[in-house]
């Protein structure tokens, strides 16, 4: 190598000095601009492990703003004034579990008097109660414990149902209502109550809904039946989802602005999860469904193969391109900057199956392609421009890395491709087809005897297309079919429950993603999301001010991780229930701009949305009811948390890149908006996160559209390229890295949609309107019984029947011969 001090002399003469000058004037601007964030070389792999929800103490402490930290003392005075008056000189700890047990009885006839402000005092006392009466513990442990012993506690005693007849009082208290709509500054003292039912409520779902390793018989009992108690029809005859449904489209048609949004998401969130099941449930589900069905098993575990894999080095940043650009112009090729690189990385550098005399040939300068398709952004160049390759490794090859044995998915192919397959290769060798038979290979060569060999060994067929089939044969022959047999499942009765008002709760909290998302910009008609997080008094000092700012941020945080787990959980299960309900549900997202919402969400610098410090770890719950509150300081707060990323919002952008690739996988018309959209530069700069899963549902998205991306950017991305080829699973005949058969194909976009609509209205017809007057109701064809039947007419037709008779009888014409010659 050369020496530094050489690279840095100056090779532009001095006419071209002020195109040096600027260059370096950009080089600097994008440093600053990438300092924290985003150039590759600073990206660590971050260690993160996805699942349904974060650590239990993790979850508990989102339920809480910081600003409703002097509510924790507030809870406790209430019940200890009361515990005083009834059992004196005694610790709660110390009670015999009988004497807890009719001190909660008591509680629970206080709740049902008349006056509002004893009945919050008495909500209060419960609440500390599901907190774990932290007064008396010395540690967070014992805090999670006496929590956990009294929510079941309450529960035995029939607590929730007691709080969701007063929650229900509280939805529909219209003055409380009015006077919030009429209020210019909604704050926390507006939603008291409300908060600290929904807080009882929230501890009790996600306490009851983890299983630890110690529960009793009891305990596994009570779970179950709060399980099935949440997600069965016992509320007023729907679900206690559908409740939570009702607050939040109240709260996003401006009725109700002082609702709590986010402990009413975070409660949502929960008592789906809880009443569905989570993803290994789901897979559980998967696996169960397809052996009634007689499907072959499910080729290997998703969810363990996510696990399993390892993140590929992110795309070079635009201060490594430059100074690339600059050696270009010197001519002279230079080695990339010494990076430690995984076994994936040097995979990706270093393509196995050509040989070091191939890898010397593509190294020549003319094929090195930097080049930018249409206008873009600075800050966007380095998603499109491709470094030149490094020269091959200096190191010996005796020590080269072992490369992965096999790929990490089992490829699949769909009976739709061997069809299409064997119809190309017909009119090729015979020059005609057979429709849909896929067994019939007379005249065709050896080779394509193999080819669908192959095929058919990795055919796959899915659940949905089953569900599909059954579809048809069941509209095509309703009366030989016979009418189907529903299984009454938690999400068939969610779906039911939902249906109605299905499209209303798609907007609702698509509204609420977007006022919570960062990159949206705050609109005086947009709708207030802080309303809990707000205080009465707002802030006086530079301290309070940093505070607040870190609680709204976190407040925002929360929302976003909450409905975007609560789609993906949606979509998933009522995909697995039934197709159709999931593409009702896709297809109201879609028509809700949830694909141009989402980009929007990742159009961003994501580097620093996932390593945000947006928590103040003092004032989490448990621990600033146990430990002595440290005193803050700006420093303090500026310093955050020593977490290397933000686990809810890594969390909340996987969620959304799953959902949108649930909603855009096999739609061309939905790939085709993430092509107009421009989604590819947005979607790289994402990879720039280490993070396998994260990668892995960035490369997904990209490799449906990369056909329609055209040459040059497959030629300016060959590393993502490459990536895909090893992350993503393969279809054995997509013809997704070359699209030779785009211009050959025009797509009727809204012909595709429409289609698809009509399917799902006729779904849902047939199986949910019971009052259908279709052309299958059963004729009475008895003359006695048609006459005999009454008819009602209206008043007025008594009083001109008889001009009725002379029009529609006397005066029509019969011809008596036609009709017995017709006969």
């Amino acid at each position: 190598m050369q020496q530094t001090d050489d690279m840095e002399v100056p090779l532009l003469n001095d006419s071209n000095s002020n195109r040096q000058k600027s260059l370096a004037q950009e080089r600097d601007g994008f440093c600053h601009q990438l300092k924290d964030s985003e150039g590759s070389m600073e990206s660590p792999n971050l260690e993160f492990e996805y699942g349904d929800t974060d650590g239990f103490t993790a979850e508990l402490s989102e339920l809480y703003s910081y600003t409703e930290e002097p509510e924790f003392s507030l809870n406790r005075d209430y019940f200890e004034e009361d515990f005083k008056n009834h059992v004196k000189g005694r610790r709660w700890m110390e009670l015999s579990l009988e004497e807890q047990r009719a001190y909660v009885m008591r509680l629970l006839d206080a709740l049902e008097v008349t006056d509002r402000d004893k009945r919050l005092k008495v909500a209060r006392a419960i609440l500390y109660l599901a907190q774990g009466v932290f007064d008396e513990c010395d540690t967070e442990t014992d805090v999670l414990y006496w929590s956990r012993h009294n929510v079941f506690l309450l529960y035995d005693m029939g607590i929730f149902t007691a709080l969701l007849e007063l929650l229900s009082m509280e939805i529909d208290n219209n003055q409380a209502c009015s006077t919030a709509v009429r209020k210019p500054a909604i704050s926390l003292a507006d939603s008291t109550e409300l908060r600290v039912l929904l807080s009882i409520m929230y501890l009790m779902v996600e306490t009851i809904r983890v299983e630890m390793e110690g529960d009793s018989p009891e305990r596994k009992a009570a779970r179950e039946a709060f399980k099935t108690e949440l997600g069965s029809p016992l509320y007023n005859g729907e679900p206690f989802a559908l409740l939570l449904f009702t607050m939040v489209t109240k709260f996003c048609s401006m009725n109700a602005p002082h609702f709590p949004m986010k402990k009413v998401l975070l409660l949502l969130w929960k008592t789906i999860l809880f009443t569905l099941g989570g993803f290994e449930e789901l897979q559980e589900m998967k696996v169960r469904m397809r052996g009634q069905l007689n499907l072959p098993p499910l080729p290997e575990d998703s969810i363990k193969v996510v696990r399993n894999m390892r993140a590929a080095s992110p795309p070079a940043s635009a201060m490594e391109l430059i100074e690339q650009q600059q050696q270009q112009k010197r001519g002279r090729r230079s080695r990339r900057p010494l990076v430690k690189q995984d076994s994936l990385d040097t995979y990706n550098e270093r393509d196995p199956f050509k040989n070091d005399d191939a890898r010397d040939e593509e190294d020549d300068p003319e094929d090195v392609d930097s080049g930018i398709e249409g206008e873009v952004d600075p800050l966007d160049r380095d998603v499109i421009i491709q470094p030149p390759p490094p020269p091959p490794p200096l190191r010996p090859p005796t020590e080269r890395v072992s490369f992965p044995k096999g790929l990490p998915w089992a490829p699949k192919v769909r009976e739709k491709d061997i069809e299409h397959f064997l119809e190309t290769s017909r009119n090729k060798f015979i020059g005609f087809t057979l429709g849909n038979d896929i067994d019939t290979l007379v005249g065709l060569p050896r080779p394509i005897h193999e080819s669908v060999k192959t095929l058919k060994q990795h055919k796959y067929v899915s659940i949905a297309e089953v569900q599909i089939k059954r579809e048809e044969e069941l509209q095509q022959c309703p009366m030989t079919m016979g009418e189907e047999e529903v299984e009454e499942t938690p999400a068939e009765i969610l779906y039911l429950g939902m249906l109605p008002s299905l499209s209303q709760y798609v907007i609702a909290l698509l509204k609420l993603l977007l006022a919570a998302a960062p990159t949206s910009k705050a609109k005086t008609d947009s709708i207030n999301i802080l309303a809990d997080v707000l205080p009465e008094e707002m802030p006086i000092t530079v301290l309070q001010s940093m505070k607040l700012g870190i609680d709204v941020n976190r407040h925002k945080e929360i929302i976003v991780k909450a409905i975007s787990a609560l789609l993906l959980l949606l979509l998933k299960h009522f995909k697995l229930n039934h197709i159709y309900q999931f593409d009702y549900v896709a297809q109201h997202l879609v028509f809700a701009n949830c694909i141009p919402l989402i980009l929007k969400f990742f159009n961003q610098n994501i580097m620093s949305y996932i390593s945000a410090k947006n928590s103040i770890c003092a004032l989490d719950f448990p621990h600033c009811v146990v430990h002595e509150m440290p005193e803050l300081t700006a420093e303090s707060l500026e310093a955050g948390d020593s977490n290397q990323f933000c686990w809810r919002n890594l969390f909340s952008c996987i969620n959304l890149l799953r959902i949108l690739n649930k909603i855009t996988k096999w739609k061309h018309s939905r790939t085709m908006m993430l092509v107009v959209f421009k989604s590819a530069p947005i979607l790289k700069r994402a990879l720039k996160v280490k993070q396998a899963m994260m990668q892995l549902y960035v490369l997904k998205l990209l490799k449906i559209q990369t056909k329609y991306l055209g040459r040059q950017w497959r030629k300016s991305n060959m590393k993502t390229m490459s990536a895909i080829y090893q992350k993503v699973r393969h279809r054995l005949n997509d013809d997704w890295a070359y699209g030779n058969d785009i211009d050959a194909r025009p797509w009727d976009f809204q012909a595709e949609e429409c289609a698809l609509r009509e399917s799902i209205e006729k779904f849902n017809t047939r199986r949910y309107d019971k009052n259908q007057n279709t052309e299958f109701t059963p004729v009475d064809n008895c003359l006695q019984s048609v006459l005999g039947q009454r008819v009602d007419l209206p008043e007025d037709f008594h009083y001109s029947y008889e001009m009725w008779l002379e029009r529609e009888v006397f005066s029509q014409p019969i011809q008596w011969e036609g009709l017995l010659q017709a006969q």
